[in-house]
């Protein structure tokens, strides 16, 4: 029987994921050397150790059914932009797209239990750890957006992988699409339009407006008045329909759509290691660390 301190002790002697170690103990009837022989053949232990290390590199991809009805943007990370370059990398990442299309998982952790369609016989957790042992880096299943539509979906991928977006369309063009896309990916809106900014950052932003404008000598009546002008300019940075158009900057984006008879529902733009502290390697010293 494999009691859960017998899974717990070939955890701490591997870092290896409790499923991959209840899975070797399962294999080799409980023997522990075995168990351990088991995952070093595997290449899970080897995969264990390099999950201690950032992974702010890597992919931004996306898929889109046949249909266009349902889409999927992810992020892989990778430790090194060489990795991210990889033929083998690159499939996965995309594999990794169409399984979040296809199954809708909730989350990450969703995802990573469920059975991967790209590899018979594994979890997508377990997939990955494969990846990690044979390409050698920490990988990193990121994050995810899904939209399943009665319009359409769309996506623009840009820089080889650097930036995803992806388009919720109730009506309009391809055409109006990617322009929508290549604009949230220049641009980089938050929200879609003014009534989905949080009311707390409307007025904490009104706030700072007010100081800022106190403090160019305004009293503070006119400055509340000032204010109310300043606002939108701050609704122009985040909101998309409130944008100036990139390929048109004298019409708003609102004014495209209302042009091309067109509506957008939801976006989701994502780009590749933002957030991530990455670690500052100093090249001379590693070289010094390796030659002592």
């Amino acid at each position: 029987m494999i009691t859960a301190s017998l899974v717990k002790e070939l955890r701490e002697k591997t870092g290896a994921g409790m499923m991959d170690c209840k899975k070797a103990l399962t294999e080799t009837d409980g023997d522990m050397e075995k168990a351990i022989e088991y995952l070093r053949e595997k290449g899970i232990t080897k995969a264990a150790k390099k999950s201690g290390r950032i992974a702010a590199e890597g992919l931004v991809d996306a898929y889109i059914s046949a249909d266009k009805k349902v889409g999927a943007i992810v992020e892989v990370n990778s430790e090194t932009d060489f990795v991210a370059q990889n033929a083998e990398f690159k499939s996965f990442v995309k594999n990794i797209a169409k399984q979040v299309a296809d199954k809708n998982p909730k989350d990450v952790e969703e995802l990573l239990a469920l059975p991967a369609e790209f590899e018979e016989g594994k979890t997508v957790q377990e997939a990955l750890v494969e990846k990690i042992a044979t390409i050698g880096e920490n990988l990193s299943i990121r994050r995810f957006a899904r939209f399943e539509t009665d319009g359409f979906v769309s996506e623009y991928i840009h820089g080889d992988g650097k930036i995803a977006v992806l388009v919720n369309m109730k009506k309009g063009t391809e055409e109006v699409a990617k322009d929508v896309c290549m604009q949230i990916a220049a641009a980089r809106p938050e929200y879609l339009n003014r009534e989905q900014v949080p009311a707390e950052r409307v007025s904490k932003e009104m706030e700072i407006l007010k100081i800022q404008t106190m403090n160019e000598g305004k009293p503070e009546a006119i400055a509340e008045k000032i204010v109310q002008g300043r606002i939108g300019k701050f609704y122009e940075e985040i909101c998309l329909v409130d944008q100036a158009f990139v390929k048109d900057p004298n019409k708003k984006v609102s004014q495209i759509l209302k042009e091309n008879d067109s509506e957008i529902l939801e976006f989701a733009r994502f780009e590749k290691g933002e957030g991530i502290e990455k670690k500052e390697e100093n090249f001379a010293e590693e070289v010094m660390k390796q030659l002592k």
